[in-house]
């Protein structure tokens, strides 16, 4: 059994990069836009795999809607593919967008403060 969980998981793992980096495409419009919202401390990534608002601005918060959207889709989709609940694939997606949060960029910690990496 704890092989093929293990399988599992370095399946989606591999299908949650995937997704992600098509996710990255699919903003492209948005690219400059959540990048210079990142480096200017407007947004951050939080442990459950969405984008969160640090600085509450209306630009700031219509930004984190549509890129938590399409992620939500990204996740339910990945969910029914692999038979695992969304929470699953949640936790695995905060820990690669944490993994892949550039140096200075806003995290999330434990204790929900922002912090920079």
């Amino acid at each position: 059994m704890s092989k093929l969980s293990s399988n599992i998981t370095n399946k989606l793992v591999k299908k949650l990069t995937c997704a992600l980096l098509v996710s990255t495409m699919a903003f492209s419009a948005w690219a400059i836009s959540l990048d210079d919202a990142k480096q200017q401390g407007l947004v951050g990534e939080m442990h459950n795999g969405y984008l969160g608002v640090v600085v509450n601005s209306a630009e700031a918060k219509s930004l984190v809607a549509s890129v938590n959207k399409k992620r939500k889709e990204i996740y339910l989709n990945l969910a029914r593919k692999n038979k695992i609940t969304l929470q699953q694939v949640t936790a695995l997606a905060g820990q690669k967008a944490l993994a892949k949060t550039q140096p200075g960029h806003l995290i999330q910690n434990a204790a929900g403060q922002w912090v920079k990496k």
